[in-house]
Protein backbone atom coordinates (compact mmCIF):
# COMPACT_ATOMS: atom_id res chain seq x y z
CA UNK A 1 0.00 0.00 0.00
CA UNK A 2 0.86 3.15 -0.54
CA UNK A 3 1.54 5.97 2.57
CA UNK A 4 0.11 8.72 0.76
CA UNK A 5 -3.98 9.62 0.89
CA UNK A 6 -5.75 8.20 -1.55
CA UNK A 7 -6.59 11.01 -3.95
CA UNK A 8 -9.16 9.54 -5.68
CA UNK A 9 -11.41 7.92 -3.03
CA UNK A 10 -13.92 9.91 -0.78
CA UNK A 11 -14.15 7.05 2.03
CA UNK A 12 -11.34 5.25 3.29
CA UNK A 13 -11.54 1.68 4.46
CA UNK A 14 -9.83 0.68 7.77
CA UNK A 15 -6.24 -0.99 6.40
CA UNK A 16 -6.08 3.03 4.76
CA UNK A 17 -6.63 4.85 7.14
CA UNK A 18 -3.47 2.73 9.22
CA UNK A 19 -1.46 3.09 6.37
CA UNK A 20 -1.43 6.66 6.24
CA UNK A 21 -1.49 7.63 10.22
CA UNK A 22 1.09 4.20 10.45
CA UNK A 23 -1.51 3.29 13.49
CA UNK A 24 -2.53 -0.40 14.74
CA UNK A 25 -5.88 -1.56 13.48
CA UNK A 26 -6.98 -1.53 16.95
CA UNK A 27 -5.71 1.56 17.28
CA UNK A 28 -7.98 3.41 14.36
CA UNK A 29 -10.84 1.53 16.07
CA UNK A 30 -10.22 3.03 19.44
CA UNK A 31 -10.35 6.31 17.67
CA UNK A 32 -13.35 5.55 16.01
CA UNK A 33 -15.17 4.25 19.31
CA UNK A 34 -13.89 7.43 21.35
CA UNK A 35 -15.04 9.77 17.99
CA UNK A 36 -11.69 11.43 17.43
CA UNK A 37 -12.10 10.40 14.01
CA UNK A 38 -15.23 10.40 12.04
CA UNK A 39 -16.79 6.87 10.34
CA UNK A 40 -19.57 5.88 8.39
CA UNK A 41 -20.91 2.53 8.63
CA UNK A 42 -22.24 1.05 5.28
CA UNK A 43 -23.53 -2.53 6.04
CA UNK A 44 -20.42 -4.63 7.95
CA UNK A 45 -17.77 -2.15 6.54
CA UNK A 46 -16.73 0.98 8.16
CA UNK A 47 -15.30 3.83 6.32
CA UNK A 48 -13.72 6.82 6.88
CA UNK A 49 -14.40 9.81 4.78
CA UNK A 50 -11.35 11.81 3.60
CA UNK A 51 -12.45 14.96 5.06
CA UNK A 52 -12.92 13.43 8.54
CA UNK A 53 -9.06 12.06 7.91
CA UNK A 54 -7.67 15.60 7.14
CA UNK A 55 -9.54 17.48 10.19
CA UNK A 56 -8.04 14.42 12.82
CA UNK A 57 -4.71 15.42 10.98
CA UNK A 58 -5.05 19.13 11.56
CA UNK A 59 -6.53 18.67 14.89
CA UNK A 60 -3.58 16.44 15.96
CA UNK A 61 -1.31 19.23 14.62
CA UNK A 62 -2.90 22.39 16.44
CA UNK A 63 -2.70 20.40 20.00
CA UNK A 64 0.76 19.62 19.57
CA UNK A 65 2.10 23.26 18.36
Amino acid sequence: MSSALPTTHRALKVPEVMDALKLSRFKVYDLIRTHQLQSIKIGRSRRVPADALRTFIEHQLEEAA
